[in-house]
């Protein structure tokens, strides 16, 4: 029988049986430290969280209860800060995750909205091929009006880290969160 403790992680309540949660605990506050201590460190921290909620919502899968070897492989997912080495190493080191590359509106390199930029991010074009082929479909055929617009309404805007290393086709890793944080 194993103690087990209701915590509240990325704004979501779970139950976490102890070791998991001495695993976690250990893990946010080394992470915690490796950071500076200004205001966007928060902004990290509360990113990581919430990567880490999501996580944990799919792994559980029906299951109640969040354990060790869950723990476990999420911090092996999510990684640690850049320059920090854990102790307790041999079960945490970065698996090679797959990034899935999707279509975001870039907020951090916009012109009009995002759109062009979040494009050229997706199709792996430089940013001012599209604005070329944009412009060149508004002056000429017509079309490049509409073609903007009804991106601009299909492609949500990336607001947090997580999204925005989705939109570049990265991993959202501790320390891309960490890199994408700093620039919202």
């Amino acid at each position: 029988m194993k103690k087990t403790v209701n915590v509240a992680i990325g704004g979501c309540s779970f139950i976490i049986d102890e070791d998991a949660y001495n695993v976690m605990s250990e893990y946010l506050e080394n992470f915690k430290g490796a950071l500076d201590s200004s205001s966007a460190s928060n902004d990290v921290m509360d990113e990581l969280e919430t990567r880490i909620a999501d996580l944990l919502k799919q792994k559980l899968g029906g299951r109640e209860v969040v354990n060790l070897k869950m723990v476990e492989e999420i911090i092996g997912q999510v990684g640690y800060p850049e320059g920090y080495k854990a102790e307790n190493d041999n079960n945490l080191n970065n698996e090679n995750m797959s990034a899935v590359k999707k279509l975001f509106r870039d907020p951090d390199d916009k012109k009009i909205g995002g759109v062009c930029s979040g494009l050229s991010l997706f199709l792996g074009i430089d940013v001012v091929f599209i604005r070329i082929i944009f412009l060149i479909a508004l002056l000429f055929v017509g079309g490049g009006f509409w073609a903007y617009v009804i991106f601009w309404i299909v492609a949500p805007e990336a607001r947090t880290a997580v999204e925005k290393c989705e939109m570049r086709g990265i991993p959202p890793t501790a320390e891309n969160i960490r890199r994408f944080t700093n620039s919202i």
